[in-house]
């Protein structure tokens, strides 16, 4: 990715959406972790042409959402402080930030399910850095109630899925299971193997995004799915 030093957003007042960014009180940055310290003087300085205000993102409310213990900024061929110092912490605007913490976990209490409540701690624990590291292999050990340990691909499909040949036809019984994995490689063989157990023809399902208003195409990159 290639930065300017003044950057701007491709915007303008008369656009439907300058007039939104215009009026607006409160503008949510999801996943914020993931972007450059650089990436907030484009907005900053468009808001401020946008609103004809002077002070930080033209005055206007930005709420920074992630988890700086997830993802940072992806920088090829580089070192962690690379990454640390492009992070939006090391940014001029941090200063400005107030940091809002979440203590509970809603969908566990909502759940009123006591496994759900410890793993919930357990996975916390290993977050927050609590759980000891091994001196010589600087690995941790995960606790015998933690979770459940399979040996091939196969085996973690029939864990998640068991009886898919049968199940896969209630909504219900598939909403409430997934298998998530790091990469795009795995998500294909993953999907290969769950598919190759369900005995019915395959439909493949293509769609287009069209953008109504002309002066909106900007927000939203051509796509095809």
């Amino acid at each position: 990715m290639k930065f300017i030093e003044t950057p701007t957003c491709n915007i303008s007042k008369a656009s439907s959406m300058g007039k939104v960014l215009q009026k607006c009180k409160l503008i949510v940055w999801d996943e914020c972790t993931m972007d450059y310290k650089k990436s907030l003087k484009a907005p900053d300085r468009s808001l401020k042409d946008l609103r004809g205000n002077i002070r930080p993102f033209g005055n206007a409310l930005i709420l920074l959402a992630g988890d700086f213990r997830q993802t940072l900024p992806v920088i090829p061929r580089s070192t962690p402080a690379d990454e640390i110092n492009a992070c939006l912490k090391y940014s001029t605007f941090w200063r400005h930030v107030k940091t809002l913490k979440l203590a509970k976990n809603l969908r566990v209490q909502l759940q009123n399910d006591p496994s759900a409540e410890i793993f919930s701690h357990q996975f916390l624990e290993i977050g927050n850095g609590n759980v000891p590291v091994h001196l010589t292999s600087g690995r941790i050990s995960l606790r015998h109630n933690f979770c459940n340990l399979v040996t091939s691909k196969e085996e973690l499909v029939e864990k998640v899925f068991p009886n898919i040949q049968t199940n896969y036809k209630s909504h219900d019984w598939l909403s409430e299971r997934a298998i998530l994995t790091t990469k795009n490689k795995d998500v294909y063989e993953l999907n290969n193997i769950i598919q190759s157990y369900i005995q019915s023809e395959e439909v493949t399902y293509k769609s287009v995004v069209i953008v109504v208003e002309a002066d909106a195409a900007v927000n939203y990159p051509n796509r095809i799915y």
